[in-house]
């Protein structure tokens, strides 16, 4: 057995390898890449910053419990989904006071682009779709009707599209669409069960999690694999096998000029 549950992790494309920036015991989920080199994780129901010397808490002063679905606006301001009674709700942090957004819940925050939010949201009929709001929390826009499940949306650096992953062919698959919700279509289709894709701040590649395929969700402690493309789906090619899946790439992850990524992969719970 190992000494550690979660590595934090970096993949460089240029080098075409990874390095480990820091280990822990700890099950910690979803790194965001902060432009002061420093990233931004949950775990144990709170959210971290992480680098190379540890782990240090952030007090946020939302009693709920933070989940995965968390990152940084433009302006620097953390954005964060957390739990209470009734589901998920979104909040905005900026370094001293907490505001909550009035949304309804459950709301999972994915991704910013401007003053517009998009993230993944059910209603009343409780299949979850993908829906854009302003900062405000107001004028909410859901752009993906149907019985299919739509979720891990991510803006395109222009803001002109919104990538996100879709069973509607059968399995989850990685679709594109406008910020309108209008042209959605798979990008490609696989027998990977395809999900949570991200485009690079350079506008020159989109990443992604595959599972093996007949998975059903979004698991963790699997093998996966990191898989990259360029936007118009082409020169798609594996990047690395990791044991892993949710936690592992579930928001925004490259750092701000699109020459590195981070990660996480984990090592298998204790008995």
């Amino acid at each position: 057995m190992t000494d550690w549950r979660s590595s934090l992790e970096v993949w460089d494309l240029e080098a075409g390898a990874a390095r480990v920036i820091l280990r822990t015991p700890r099950l910690i989920e979803a790194p965001n890449w902060h432009p002061d080199g420093w990233f931004l994780v949950n775990g144990e129901g709170r959210l971290w910053r992480a680098d190379a010397a540890g782990l240090q808490p952030l007090d946020t002063g939302c009693p709920e419990r933070c989940n995965n679905d968390h990152g940084f606006l433009p302006d620097g301001r953390v954005v964060f989904s957390a739990h209470d009674g009734t589901g998920a709700g979104v909040h905005l942090w900026d370094g001293r006071q907490v505001r909550t957004l009035p949304l309804a819940r459950p709301s999972w925050w994915h991704g910013a682009q401007g003053d517009r939010l998009v993230y993944a949201c059910a209603r009343a009929d409780r299949v979850v779709r993908i829906a854009t709001c302003d900062l405000a929390g107001g004028d909410e826009r859901v752009l993906t009707p149907g019985v299919a499940h739509h979720d891990g949306p991510d803006f395109s650096p222009c803001g002109r599209w919104i990538w996100f992953n879709s069973d509607a062919t059968g399995h989850a698959q990685i679709w594109r669409m406008r910020a309108d919700g209008s042209e959605a279509a798979p990008v490609f289709r696989d027998d990977h069960v395809n999900w949570f894709p991200h485009p690079s701040p350079c506008g020159r590649h989109v990443l992604w999690l595959a599972y093996a395929p007949g998975t059903e969700g979004h698991p963790r402690d699997r093998d996966v694999a990191l898989w990259i493309m360029a936007p118009d789906g082409t020169g798609r090619r594996k990047l690395c096998d990791l044991f892993g899946g949710q936690g592992t790439l579930n928001v925004p992850c490259w750092s701000p000029d699109g020459r590195a990524f981070a990660y996480m992969r984990y090592a298998p719970a204790a008995d």
